[in-house]
C-alpha cells in the first residue's frame, strides 16, 4: 500500500488483506472450525500435558494402572467382603474395576481440566489461540491412562473367565459419552475457576461426592422404577452400567440409562461451550 493509495483501493489492488467481520450470534459464537485449524496445537498441548504430569516420577506411566488398581483393593475388603454388597453375579473386584476404569478417566479429566486455565496463564496471556484447547487437551491427555487401565482389566476379565463379546463393539461409543461428560464439567469448572478460586478447592470434594453417587462400589440393581430413570440424571451412571453391559455382559442392555446420561451429557457439553466462550475474552485479564 503506497501512500496515494486509500484503503479500500489498497484492498481492492491485492495490496492488504480485507479484515472479515462476522456475526458471533448462536452456534458460530463457539467458533468450533477454529478448533480444527489448531489441531496441531491441541496435540502439543495434550503431549505436553502426558510429560509434566509424568515427569521425574519413578513409576511413570505405571500410576495410571495403580490408581484404579488400589481403589478396587479398598472397595473390594470393605463394600465386597465386608459389607457384602452384591456384584449382580460378577466376582466383586471385576465388579468394581469395571466401573472404576471409566470413572477415573472422568475424575482425572475433570480435576485437570478444572485448573487448566489457571496453569497455562503465562501461555493464554501472550499468545491468541481458542481457549478451548486447553481444558480439551487436559481431559483428552488421560486417554493414554485410560487405555493402559482398560488393558489391565481385560487381564483381569481372562483371569475370572470372562470373554469380551459383541456388546464390546459399544465401547468407543461409551467412551466417547465419558469424554462428553468429562469435557462438559471441565469446562464449566475451569471457566469458573478464573474468576473464583473457590472452585479449586470444591473440585476434590465434588469428586469424592460423585464417585459414591455413582454405581462403583453398588449396583443399580438395587434401585427400582422411576428411581433408576433418576438416578441416570448422573450422566457417569449411563456410562458405568454401559461399560459393565459390554465388557461383562451379565444384565440387559441399560438403553434408557444411557439414554439418559448422554442427553445429559449433551447440555453439560453444549452450557460449559457457551459458559466458556462468553467469559473467554476475560480470561488473560483476570488469570
Amino acid at each position: 500500500m503506497t501512500s496515494a493509495e486509500t484503503p479500500a483501493a489498497a484492498v481492492a489492488a491485492g495490496h492488504v488483506s480485507p479484515i472479515v467481520v462476522q456475526n458471533t450470534e448462536g452456534w458460530s459464537s463457539l467458533q468450533l472450525r477454529s478448533l480444527l485449524e489448531y489441531h496441531e496445537l491441541l496435540y502439543f498441548l495434550i503431549w505436553r500435558d502426558i510429560k509434566v504430569r509424568y515427569k521425574q516420577t519413578a513409576l511413570g506411566a505405571g500410576w495410571a494402572i495403580i490408581q484404579p488398581l488400589f481403589t478396587m483393593v479398598i472397595f473390594s475388603i470393605f463394600f465386597g467382603r465386608l459389607a457384602k454388597i452384591p456384584s449382580d453375579g460378577v466376582p466383586y473386584p471385576l465388579f468394581a474395576l469395571s466401573a472404576l476404569v471409566p470413572f477415573t478417566l472422568f475424575s482425572n479429566g475433570v480435576s485437570q481440566g478444572a485448573r487448566s486455565l489457571v496453569s497455562s496463564g503465562e501461555l493464554i496471556k501472550k499468545i491468541y489461540f481458542p481457549r478451548l484447547l486447553v481444558p480439551l487437551a487436559a481431559v483428552s491427555a488421560f486417554l493414554l491412562d485410560f487405555v493402559l487401565a482398560l488393558a489391565m482389566l481385560f487381564g483381569m476379565m481372562l483371569y475370572y473367565g470372562f470373554v469380551p463379546g459383541w456388546n464390546a463393539l459399544w465401547l468407543p461409543l461409551l467412551l466417547l459419552l465419558t469424554l462428553a461428560a468429562s469435557v462438559g464439567v471441565a469446562l464449566w469448572l475451569s471457566a469458573m475457576n478464573v474468576r473464583y478460586r473457590d472452585v479449586g478447592y470444591t473440585v476434590p470434594f465434588l469428586l469424592q461426592v460423585w464417585l459414591f453417587s455413582t454405581p462403583i462400589a453398588y449396583p443399580t440393581s438395587l434401585l427400582h422404577g422411576h428411581w433408576q430413570t433418576i438416578y441416570a440424571l448422573n450422566p457417569m451412571v449411563g456410562v458405568v452400567e454401559g461399560f459393565r453391559w459390554a465388557l461383562l455382559g451379565k444384565a440387559a442392555f441399560p438403553a434408557t440409562m444411557i439414554a439418559i446420561s448422554a442427553g445429559v451429557s449433551l447440555l453439560l457439553l453444549l452450557g460449559g461451550a457457551v459458559y466458556f466462550r462468553r467469559l473467554e475474552r476475560t480470561f488473560a485479564d483476570v488469570v
